[in-house]
């Protein structure tokens, strides 16, 4: 059997967030905001979570799919500045096999009222899903982080 192609991406997606740039940082820093917006998958079962944000700090999950099917997530924090960027490379694999692997810049800036979200990813797509799916997957996570901004940025004081 041939392995597919590897299919490589560069995306950008931008949220206008309310409040300023530190609140929209905290939904990545810290891990019961993070995970409010992350957490697309109630049915999977969570094997293992370790999260330790910080510049050379690491990320982790495992999970379960109800088919039996495992997920994972490892991530590496290449470089954190609180309430203007994060930089980190993550893979992805399912099923014992990586999918993929990326670089990722999130940038924090001051607009107005509010802050400009910037999401870059520069992907390497290994199993042939496709780098359309990568996208629409982030953007509805992003969408869920700035639902999550607007409905509560005053508990965030």
């Amino acid at each position: 059997m041939t392995a597919p192609a590897i299919e490589h991406a560069t995306f950008v997606i931008e949220r206008e967030l309310p409040g300023s740039p530190q609140d929209a940082f905290r939904f990545w820093s810290e891990p019961r905001l993070k995970q409010r917006w992350t957490g697309c998958h109630p049915d999977w079962a969570v094997l293992e979570e370790h999260f330790d944000f910080r510049a050379d700090g690491t990320e982790s999950k495992r999970w379960r799919t109800p088919d039996g099917a495992e997920q994972t997530y490892r991530a590496a924090y290449l470089d954190v500045v609180p309430g203007r960027r994060i930089i980190y490379a993550y893979e992805m694999g399912f099923g014992g096999q990586r999918i993929s692997a990326s670089l990722v810049t999130v940038e924090f800036v001051a607009a107005g009222a509010g802050t400009l979200m910037r999401f870059t990813e520069q992907a390497a797509l290994l199993d042939g899903s496709g780098a359309q799916g990568r996208r629409i997957g982030t953007e509805a996570g992003l969408d869920r982080l700035a639902e999550l901004a607007r409905a509560g940025v005053a508990e965030l004081h």
